[in-house]
């Protein structure tokens, strides 16, 4: 036996949706699974994981066959994990929903979509991310009373996405630490009226409303602070074209979105910006990821 599943890396919030909208972008997690006589965890490209019942992987994929009341047996995991950690990107999202569709192959896709969705959730907590790795595209998704609703739309194939990585993480604890309790009703409303927008600009072709449908009041303005240089960032994007630009899911990375007709423009503006920018405020370097939206989601062989 042996089987293949690649995850596409996420970004959720997408400004004004928090923690209901995510979508999915074309740069992957693979993990490979094969049979073993002990537990061998191990990554090809030389990132650093748990190799013991520790690492999210194993642990999801432990999850399902608890769930449907089999033992799992010993395995060879083998994790390629391009998708940076702790950057905003849903790398432990794309760990969840491989750990989960490799044991789902093994025994026989005994659970349907729903049903994983609804378990990468339980384990992830929200369904921003886990939701669009696992479906692809634009996701509005709920999570209420152990169920997981969710809408998927294909997003417009002629926009594409800049991240933008700084050198240092943003753990989602402290990300969510940074959050107010409570928010004004005048601050829900601005945040609402916004993210039902989001499907019009990113998958309707009304470009006109990218910027407007990501604007934000209810995280990042308390999360920025937390990431050094992100506010030059922003401003940098916008001068460099961008439509759209927002916090990827808990930061630290900033996602810049442009149209596929300036695209080399954008991303030559971009790149030589942000060489500027390299030394501020506490941030050494940047990586610019240049990637498209993934409308398929996580597949496996």
């Amino acid at each position: 036996m042996k089987i293949k599943v690649s995850v596409p890396a996420t970004s959720a919030n997408i400004g004004s949706g928090f923690d209901a909208l995510g979508l999915a972008v074309t740069l992957y997690n693979t993990v490979t699974f094969e049979d073993s006589e002990v537990l061998d965890i191990s990554s090809a490209d030389g990132t650093r994981i748990p190799r013991g019942e520790s690492n999210l992987v194993y642990r999801s994929a432990k999850g399902l066959f608890e769930k449907v009341g089999k033992q799992i047996p010993p395995l060879k995991i083998t994790q390629t994990n391009p998708i940076p950690m702790a950057r905003g990107l849903g790398s432990s999202s794309a760990c969840i929903i491989a750990g989960l569709l490799g044991a789902n192959r093994m025994l026989g896709d005994v659970l349907n979509t729903q049903e994983l969705l609804t378990l990468a959730t339980s384990i992830e907590g929200h369904p921003d991310n886990v939701a669009p790795a696992l479906l692809g595209g634009l996701t509005s998704s709920v999570f209420e009373e152990g169920k997981v609703y969710s809408v998927k739309r294909n997003v417009d194939e002629t926009l594409c996405f800049a991240a933008i990585v700084p050198d240092y993480k943003l753990l989602t604890e402290a990300a969510r630490a940074a959050l107010p309790k409570e928010v004004s009703h005048k601050d829900a409303v601005y945040n609402l009226s916004r993210a039902a927008l989001v499907p019009a600009a990113f998958c309707e072709g009304r470009h006109d409303l990218l910027a407007i449908a990501t604007e934000d009041k209810l995280h990042q303005p308390y999360r920025m602070p937390l990431m050094p240089g992100s506010k030059e960032v922003f401003d940098m994007a916008r001068l460099c074209g961008a439509k759209a630009v927002y916090v990827s899911g808990a930061g630290s990375t900033v996602m810049a979105v442009a149209e596929k007709a300036e695209a080399e423009k954008f991303y030559s503006k971009l790149e030589k910006g942000l060489e500027l920018l390299e030394g501020l405020d506490g941030c050494e370097a940047f990586t610019l990821l240049r990637l498209d939206a993934d409308n398929t989601g996580a597949t496996v062989e």
